[in-house]
């Protein structure tokens, strides 16, 4: 079981991981963003909010489950602006 701490630590790792991949997309930011968002789905527990699509009595998704969508497509945005600038630094030499 999960405390409210440790759910409060995951979503701040995963809010500066996403300012950081903001700020400079670089492959370890990119990457650290995508596992906060993964660390994000197992600590969320104790600050979950309400269900917003039912699965079954037990499964569902909620208000919170959608940051981890965000982060990961921060996480992709991140990943392919360093691409994209890489790509453009080789192609100058």
């Amino acid at each position: 079981m999960t405390s409210v701490f440790h759910g409060l630590v995951a979503m701040n790792s995963l809010f500066a991981a996403s300012a950081w991949c903001l700020a400079r997309p670089t492959r370890l930011s990119a990457a650290a963003t995508a596992v906060a968002s993964v660390g994000w789905l197992f600590f969320n527990g104790p600050i979950e909010g309400r269900v917003l699509v039912v699965f079954s009595p037990q499964h569902g998704i909620t208000e919170s489950d959608l940051l981890s969508v965000v982060g990961v497509a921060i996480a992709v945005t991140g990943w392919w602006r360093w691409r994209r600038a890489r790509d453009r630094a080789l192609s100058v030499r």
